[in-house]
């Protein structure tokens, strides 16, 4: 017998009964009923109810233990009697009848909050006190869970080919889209390391080595605000790559792995399979984001032609985007006032207009005078809207009408509550455009700058630049972007080309990318790859409200970490070593 426990807290059964046995864990409760005290004894894999009776020192005793001390009990098993048997936990039919207990750890201070209890707590405390948050069965459940998870992951890709190789944490800087955490060199004075945002230089340069198909649990470090579903400092990924490989070998390799990791490990429908794939544009139009949720059954459509010869100032010269909702005929005023004020105060929006569909087809709202009868019959017809539906009208200049519409409906989803209930609904964003317009009119690349453009090198030497698109990707889960991935642009000609347009000579690939522009001309094979984002498939996976329910010691929305006190200071001594002087203004 271990010295501890001959069991664990959450394992004994009634098959026991009369056996020896000895347990360990966290006292949960002490109940005292005067001579007999009960006690709740809590690992991670359970509870068993211990009973202390008879000798008046021993209750005693057992009666002044600290919950949330640690302690051994040796005893007997017993079946309880059948009106105490607790049908909630698994050992609810047995109770341990305690010969010795020892406390191993003693709690001896207040604890700043209770442990398993439906009480509010502030969560920069349970993070300060992360140790004792992690006590709680909900967040417990959750890190069982993510370890099981990546325990699937892994034993899923190698099913599938794939070889698990680690890549490094101590890297050079790489402009990757967000700012890097930077690492001062003792040994090269002035010059430093990165954390990877992410080991995507690692992962091609392997395509290129003649690994045919990698994976890991890969670590990703960016220096970037927090959301709810993005993790400030670290996060992790199930970073892949393949060789040979096209877009669709991707799609299916990640399609069974996702598929089957969201059925295994919740019980929630999985919607449709292979998932849908959507074109960038027709995302845009549709849902008015490249991340939609198809749960939603909102569409938005397009009513600019109708306008243009209504006498009705407002929409006039802008593109009209509408959204047709059923059955909303029992909606207050109150409720189409709230949506006006929602698209003014937090959409930027400088109105919504919206109609109702009167029972003879006739239409009630701000803006009906401005509608002719032919206008509304083609209005009608075009967007399908029935008696009993509303309207509601977004006309901006296009790149803004498409996110404004795109906000309204997702809050009309959440108002009026019509997402599809427990189901993962997944899509595929395809063909993003290969580059962009920024405000001041220059072409930059909209997305990876190294994925491979639709028709190679041909394209970029004949097509309009915003005309091109790239084999790129995104993974999309109930409205969470899980992944963006791309087929890779291994070409170093086309490279050269890609980045021209962009504004960017040759000589800032071989600065910024030398390693991977050098290892291309070493024949490097056609690769493709993705990096579904860990951390967002379990806080779907458990419902949970924030990503740092998920994760077991994460920072908070500010980028510290209130356990460990970082970030922290430093001597003056540990800055020399790395020869950095701080310049800070109070």
């Amino acid at each position: 017998m271990n010295e501890y426990r001959s069991h664990n807290c959450g394992e004994l059964r009634k098959e026991e009964v009369g056996k020896e046995v000895k347990i360990s864990g966290w006292v949960q409760t002490v109940r005292d009923l005067g001579g007999v005290v009960f006690i709740d004894v809590r690992d991670q894999y359970g509870i068993t109810q211990v009973v202390v009776s008879g000798d008046e020192k021993e209750v005693d005793f057992a009666s002044r233990i600290p919950n949330e001390s640690t302690i051994c009990v040796s005893g007997i098993v017993r079946l309880r009697s059948e009106e105490t048997i607790n049908n909630n936990i698994p050992t609810g039919e047995i109770e341990v009848f305690a010969s010795d207990i020892k406390i191993l750890g003693k709690r001896l201070r207040n604890l700043p909050f209770e442990i398993n209890s439906d009480k509010e707590v502030r969560e920069d405390l349970r993070l300060q006190y992360r140790f004792l948050d992690l006590r709680n069965e909900k967040i417990k459940n959750n890190i069982v869970l993510r370890a099981n998870i990546l325990q699937y992951l892994r034993s899923q890709m190698i099913e599938r080919g794939f070889l698990e190789v680690q890549t490094p944490i101590l890297t050079s800087s790489s402009p990757e889209g967000a700012r890097d955490y930077l690492v001062p060199s003792r040994v090269h004075p002035g010059k430093f390391y990165a954390l990877p945002q992410a080991p995507q230089q690692f992962k091609q340069l392997l395509m290129v080595s003649g690994i045919d198909k990698y994976f890991q649990i890969a670590p990703c470090f960016r220096d970037e605000d927090a959301r709810a579903d993005r993790a400030p400092g670290e996060f992790y990924q199930l970073d892949m790559e393949m060789a040979f490989a096209t877009q669709e070998d991707v799609f299916n390799i990640m399609e069974e792995v996702m598929y089957n990791t969201f059925k295994k490990f919740s019980e929630k429908k999985v919607g449709e399979y292979p998932f849908p794939r959507i074109p960038y544009k027709e995302a845009m139009f549709k849902y008015g984001t490249d991340k939609p949720d198809l749960r939603n059954p909102l569409i938005i459509q397009d009513v600019t032609e109708i306008f243009q010869n209504l006498d009705f100032n407002a929409f006039k010269r802008k593109t009209v985007r509408v959204i047709s909702v059923p059955d909303v005929e029992n909606q207050p005023r109150s409720f189409f006032d709230g949506m006006t004020e929602f698209a003014i105060n937090e959409c930027g929006a400088k109105g919504l207009a919206w109609l109702r569909v009167n029972e003879d087809r006739t239409f009630q709202g701000p803006i009906a005078k401005f509608i002719t009868d032919e206008a509304r019959e083609k209005m009608l017809n075009d967007t399908d809207s029935k008696p009993g539906s509303a309207i509601f009208f977004i006309a901006e200049r296009p790149g803004v009408v498409e996110t404004l519409a795109g906000q309204i409906r997702e809050e009309l989803g959440k108002r009026l509550d019509i997402l599809e209930k427990d189901v993962f609904r997944f899509c595929w964003i395809v063909d993003f455009p290969m580059y962009e317009l920024t405000d001041e009119g220059k072409i930059e690349f909209s997305h990876n700058p190294f994925s491979m453009p639709q028709g190679g090198l041909e394209v970029l030497n004949t097509k309009d630049p915003l005309d091109i698109l790239a084999y790129q990707y995104d993974i999309v889960c109930n409205g969470i972007e899980l992944s963006s991935g791309a087929v890779r642009n291994h070409d170093p000609e086309i490279m050269i080309k890609a980045f021209d347009i962009a504004g960017y000579e040759k000589s800032v690939i071989e600065e910024k990318f030398p390693a991977l522009f050098n290892a291309f001309h070493y024949g490097a094979p056609p690769h493709a790859g993705i990096a579904p984002g860990v951390d967002r498939m379990i806080m779907l996976l458990t419902d949970a409200p924030s990503i740092r329910e998920v994760i077991a010691f994460p920072m908070n929305s500010k980028a510290q970490d209130l356990l460990m006190k970082a970030p922290g200071n430093v001597t003056k001594e540990q800055l020399r070593d790395v020869h950095i002087k701080l310049d800070i203004k109070e």
